[in-house]
């Protein structure tokens, strides 16, 4: 229904610099850089530079902020993406959601609010841009 000739981020899935196995649970704040995988069971926030992985046998209770987020598994929590956030048909998302690109795939639920927002150089730009037009039409 809708389509987009739009280049999607995607996560290098062969490169994982960190794994958190299925039969592993964690409670606390993980904060690492690079791409992880969690298969795991985890209870607590998450904080990326990089990307994150969720597993369909993952689950995440807490916030998770990343650069690209590809969740197959369930997160009961907020999801702040940089880039792209991909909820598989097979992602259950209790939350709200604050990214710059969204996929939600067919059979996925999700709910909660979503924001999408420009990046700061684009709002900037546009901020400057309709104050440049609003003074143009009020010389003329």
């Amino acid at each position: 229904m809708f389509t987009s000739n739009k280049k999607t981020t995607t996560i290098n899935t062969d490169k994982i610099d960190t794994l958190i196995g299925k039969n592993t649970g964690i409670e606390g704040t993980l904060t690492a850089e690079g791409t992880v995988r969690i298969d795991g069971k985890m209870k607590g926030d998450v904080t990326l530079l990089g990307n994150l992985i969720v597993g369909e046998d993952g689950s995440i209770k807490g916030n998770i902020k990343a650069d690209s987020v590809i969740l197959s598994g369930i997160v009961e929590g907020n999801v702040t993406v940089e880039n792209h956030l991909h909820i598989t048909s097979t992602a259950k998302l209790i939350g709200d959601i604050n990214a710059k690109n969204i996929v939600i795939d067919e059979g996925a639920i999700f709910n909660g609010n979503c924001r999408m927002d420009l990046s700061i150089a684009k709002a900037e730009a546009a901020a400057t841009k309709d104050t440049k037009d609003t003074k143009e039409t009020k010389g003329k």
